[in-house]
């Protein structure tokens, strides 16, 4: 390990673009994900840049939330969806938000008790096995507007499943989902690693599908403030957002990954083992193959790139499942939230490429494709949405 600041471009401590606030308070929750946010920290690259990183681990994405809003964290690593869920006060307490970049794409995953996953695999539709069961499945995600929550209502409601009506949804933090399976509390459960290795490593359940194969290189976790940290310490802003770009681009070195994921098993950050840890983090799933996207942290730049699009895309979910009222501008929204000029600044400082444009466009595991252009439209498409009954 070796600090490398000194020859990177973009070098600003002094003067009018010095840090407004030098150490800066980061939440993160123990997930694989939070990778950047390591290197970052250990490598020391926000020196280079003016500032130092203190790094508090949070139990729970709503530890995350009610932290920032209160200002005793500056920044976090944070479900993409929670941003928009608070800025748009969904089901708790509302604040102005902002998306400085994003830190990920791909790397989740959802596992079933071993019971339905040998049901699967043996050729079952998820739908009929859930239909036979004396009580109605449950299933967890990680934040009621979260990524999490999006991915499996949206795997689900692929295959016919109604997650409103035909599961029971409930939030537990990501470190206890393996438990909760093996209690039998839960059927299946969508989250972030390692807790899904952990699960097969522990006997509890089986990994079935990974989220790059619901929506490849879907946005994840992203690096979040209130916005009025962004007006009132720009510089600070923009030096965190140039430091977790650099933790991004060296974690796209897969021999980066195998050190981070030595880091990442200390007690402070995920603490279990690296071996639980490294695989997926280098895209190996086993069984399943290296089908699916592997998780990316920089990609030469496009993963980092705060989309409208994406921010967008979990407005459209709202609204599908009945949890953003009419009238709301979606995409004044996005526009609000994600930081695109300050993130322009950032990368062009680093000489980062940067898209052409603000939307991009994808295509989901049920073959709509998404180009953030028209969100109502997008969410009033499907057949399984709130507030309609789906053919059977």
């Amino acid at each position: 390990m070796s600090h490398f600041y000194e020859s990177l471009p973009g070098y600003r401590i002094t003067g009018s673009d010095a840090p407004e606030k030098t150490v800066l308070k980061l939440g993160f929750v123990p997930l694989s994900d939070c990778a950047p946010l390591v290197a970052a920290k250990v490598l020391d690259l926000g020196r280079a840049h003016g500032i130092a990183i203190e790094l508090h681990r949070q139990p729970s994405w709503a530890a995350v939330r009610d932290k920032l809003i209160s200002g005793e964290l500056d920044a976090a690593h944070a479900l993409y969806g929670l941003v928009y869920g608070v800025e748009l006060g969904i089901g708790g307490p509302r604040a102005e938000m902002a998306v400085l970049m994003t830190l990920n794409q791909n790397g989740q995953a959802i596992t079933l008790s071993n019971r339905l996953a040998d049901a699967l695999q043996g050729g079952g539709k998820l739908r009929e096995l859930l239909a036979l069961e004396p009580h109605q499945p449950v299933f967890a995600q990680t934040f009621p507007t979260g990524t999490h929550a999006m991915w499996l209502y949206y795997w689900l409601a692929a295959q016919g499943i109604d997650p409103l009506a035909d599961v029971k949804a409930v939030v537990i933090p990501p470190p206890q989902m393996s438990d909760a399976l093996a209690a039998g509390v839960l059927d299946g459960y969508c989250a972030g690693e390692p807790w899904h290795a952990v699960a097969e490593a522990e006997g509890h359940g089986r990994t079935v599908v990974r989220s790059g194969e619901i929506w490849p290189d879907h946005p994840e976790k992203v690096l979040a403030c209130r916005r009025d940290f962004v007006r009132q310490c720009p510089n600070a802003a923009r030096a965190l957002t140039m430091t977790l770009l650099e933790a991004c681009r060296w974690l796209d070195d897969l021999d980066h990954r195998r050190e981070a994921a030595g880091w990442l098993s200390g007690p402070g950050y995920v603490g279990r083992a690296s071996q639980l840890i490294m695989p997926r983090l280098l895209g190996d799933y086993g069984r399943l193959g290296d089908t699916a996207p592997l998780m990316r942290f920089f990609g030469g730049g496009s993963v980092n790139y705060p989309y409208l699009s994406d921010g967008l895309w979990f407005l459209s979910q709202y609204r599908r499942w009945g949890l953003l009222p009419d009238g709301v501008d979606m995409a004044a929204v996005a526009r609000a939230v994600n930081q695109t000029g300050l993130y322009d600044e950032a990368a062009s400082s680093l000489g980062v490429m940067q898209p052409a444009q603000p939307m991009r466009t994808s295509t989901l595991v049920d073959g709509k494709r998404w180009d953030g252009l028209d969100p109502q439209g997008y969410a009033d498409g499907f057949d399984i949405r709130a507030g309609v009954i789906a053919p059977r």
